[in-house]
């Protein structure tokens, strides 16, 4: 088992880019898992990491020893997860990850009701807009709008959210309300970038069947929802939310929702936003264990209720 041990915060070391950031996934000391990757090395007979003070690195055998076992580590921590939850509740640590805003508006309410009904779960979250590595950081399932999917992970779509344009009465008072799209081009528009690739975030929309994206010239830019969501409250223009952030100040009057059925051109043309499609994402269909199952099925149950 020390031989293990060993092993394991030799995998977990190259995984997170430092025998520091490796120990604590895998909860003991940098001390300790370098000693443990000091006999890895003596009872091999072989090098297999290079440290310097800015990077660590993998020799030839190192990457080589780092090919054979990074395998049996993964399937060994499968296994343990496989017969922990046999013939039982689910249990131990359900770690999600999320983008910021869903995870405050939309999961954080809805957590409560999941841990009564799984209270041998320990629910850790994550709230980021930045590409979270399910590996490195131990993400069991995240949740990810579609322009945030990444190759290599298996993506369930568990909702599609309607998407509203929206601006504050006093905005639209001093700048006058936009019946078409079109029209944004003469608008502040307060935009937001992706954090995972630095794209901003198209303002998509679909007329008569036919997909579209107007110009758009961002009078503000942020890589944060909720504050451009503040931005448009104080009267700073015209900001693209879920309906999950701003249906709450709709029904206030504190936001105007715009390109509603009501404000159609005459002409009977039809003009609706594209939603938002969220996904749930995990590594392989070996993630799949009991409590991410059990969390996936509790979302597609939950979260189409939750704006």
């Amino acid at each position: 088992m020390d031989t293990l041990r060993s092993i394991e915060s030799f995998v977990k070391a190259v995984q997170a880019g430092s025998i520091a950031a490796g120990a604590r996934l895998q909860g003991i000391t940098a001390a300790a898992a370098s000693q443990n990757i000091q006999r890895l090395e003596k009872s091999l007979g072989a090098r297999l990491l290079v440290r310097t003070t800015r990077k660590l690195s993998m020799t030839e055998s190192g990457a080589l020893y780092y090919a054979e076992v990074q395998p049996v580590i993964a399937t060994l921590a499968r296994a343990q997860s496989v017969i922990t939850e046999f013939h039982g509740q689910p249990q131990g640590r359900l770690r999600i990850g999320s983008s910021v805003a869903f995870g405050r508006h939309v999961l954080m309410p809805l957590i409560p009701a999941f841990t009564r009904q799984f209270p041998k779960l320990s629910i850790e979250l994550v709230l980021s807009d930045h590409s979270l590595d399910h590996v490195t950081e131990e993400i069991d399932i995240s949740i990810r709008f579609k322009q945030q999917l990444e190759p290599g992970l298996v993506a369930r779509r568990i909702a599609s959210v309607p998407v509203l344009f929206c601006a504050s009465p006093d905005y639209l008072q001093r700048k006058g309300t936009p019946s078409q799209p079109e029209q944004l081009a003469e608008h502040d528009c307060l935009m937001f970038r992706v954090p995972v690739d630095g794209r901003l975030l198209a303002w998509a929309f679909e007329r008569n069947g036919v997909h579209y994206v107007p110009e758009i010239s961002p009078s503000m830019i942020c890589n944060d929802i909720d504050s451009l969501h503040r931005l448009a409250l104080e009267g700073a223009g015209i900001v693209r939310l879920a309906a999950f952030v701003a249906n709450a100040d709709i029904q206030q009057g504190a936001l105007v929702a715009l390109f509603q059925p009501a404000t159609d051109q005459p002409d009977g043309q039809s003009v609706v936003s594209l939603p938002l499609e969220f996904y749930a994402c995990f590594r392989d269909q070996h993630a799949m264990t009991n409590k991410v199952r059990a969390f996936m099925d509790y979302l597609v149950a939950a979260v189409p209720t939750a704006w």
